[in-house]
């Protein structure tokens, strides 16, 4: 088996975290990886996951797009990101499609929370974003808001008002895409209610 300096710079080059078959690649086989875990060195994050245990630098937000490719960051993450909630969330909300495999979200770490939605409007509102200098996906400004008047009932009231005052000021809020989002998204009569009034 390669030296541990070397493993850890195979990580590195993974971004901290490494699949079974990338392992395999490396030549780095099931009872390596079961020494490597017993000596501290890495750690499994799932199956068929395993991450650097001592990479302090190693940020949530890179196991989350590692373990998760076809997630795009919704919610409570894309409102902290926007500043449209002052709240860290300490769980991370993922947009997935609805024929997603339910189990994968079942996790010790890092806290996830999926939303489950129709492939055809999975897409819809989703930009390149960075979190921690990492690049990922997330819906925009508009597409946000439009899923807070969704799945109002499982928000917090707090964070949910206040998103909708903080959009409402923002000088880059553009009225016509979040009204063109919910149209497709069938909110449009939320969107006259909650933010009509304040315009």
């Amino acid at each position: 088996m390669l030296s541990n300096d070397a493993v850890e710079d195979l990580f590195k080059k993974h971004d901290g975290i490494m699949r079974t078959h990338e392992l395999l690649d490396a030549h780095i086989y099931y009872k390596d990886i079961q020494q490597l875990i017993q000596q501290g060195l890495i750690e499994k994050v799932r199956y068929g996951y395993y991450q650097w245990a001592s990479t302090i630098t190693l940020s949530e937000v890179t196991t989350v797009a590692r373990l998760f490719p076809d997630a795009v960051l919704c919610m409570d993450t894309a409102l902290f990101h926007y500043r449209y909630s002052d709240r860290t969330p300490l769980t991370w909300h993922l947009a997935v499609s609805k024929d997603s495999n339910k189990s994968r979200f079942k996790l010790d770490y890092p806290f996830v929370k999926a939303y489950f939605v129709e492939p055809s409007i999975l897409q819809l509102g989703v930009v390149d974003a960075t979190i921690d200098g990492y690049p990922v996906h997330m819906y925009d400004k508009e597409r946000t808001i439009c899923d807070c008047l969704r799945y109002q009932g499982k928000m917090d009231a707090e964070t949910f008002s206040k998103a909708i005052r903080y959009y409402v000021v923002d000088p880059q809020k553009n009225i016509l895409q979040l009204m063109a989002y919910g149209k497709k998204l069938r909110v449009t009569k939320k969107i006259k209610t909650y933010i009509g009034v304040w315009l």
